[in-house]
């Protein structure tokens, strides 16, 4: 079942005096969590809504006005805070996906379909994500380029092309 918040930021500092904070996106890129209107604060099941007002994105961060949090004090508290978006507001395009939808899916030979592992996490540094694969024989990291994963189906797994020794 998929869930109707997702984690999209984290507050990771104070910006200025009057407020503001600095936020770690977590979206594809941070234009796109600098467009968002509203985002949310998670306690226990529920979840309370901050309108945003006003964002921008500096550098590969995003500075943000958020309703409520009106001196540096407030801002401060914030610090380490994860904020979430509700799923609806994001609009994918054909082939994209959250990866909190993939996260647990069998991770399965494109040839033999053999399954191989689960995908565990997906790490973000640099030019491409990496999977994280549980296996029977520890963790193994998988490049998210073309050449190894050949389809994502939410519902099926994640197809892969591994080469000789990858989940040895």
């Amino acid at each position: 079942m998929s869930k109707e918040f997702l984690e999209c930021a984290k507050i990771i500092n104070t910006h200025g005096c009057r407020g503001d904070v600095k936020l770690e996106s977590w979206c594809n890129t941070p234009q796109i969590l600098a467009a968002m209107k509203n985002v949310y604060l998670k306690n226990g099941d529920e979840y309370t809504k901050l309108k945003v007002k006003k964002a921008a994105v500096f550098k590969q961060f995003v500075i943000a006005s958020l309703e409520g949090i009106d001196d540096m004090d407030k801002a401060m508290e914030m610090k380490g805070i994860i904020l979430y978006a509700k799923r609806a507001d994001f609009k994918l395009k054909k082939g994209e996906y959250f990866i909190a939808d993939i996260i647990g899916l069998d991770v399965i030979h494109i040839d033999t379909q053999e399954k191989l592992g689960t995908l565990k996490e997906v790490i973000n540094r640099g030019s491409s994500d990496l999977y994280v694969v549980d296996t029977a024989l520890g963790e193994r990291m998988v490049p998210v380029v073309d050449e190894f994963i050949k389809s994502v189906d939410v519902n099926k797994g994640i197809f892969v092309k591994p080469i000789e020794g990858m989940f040895d």
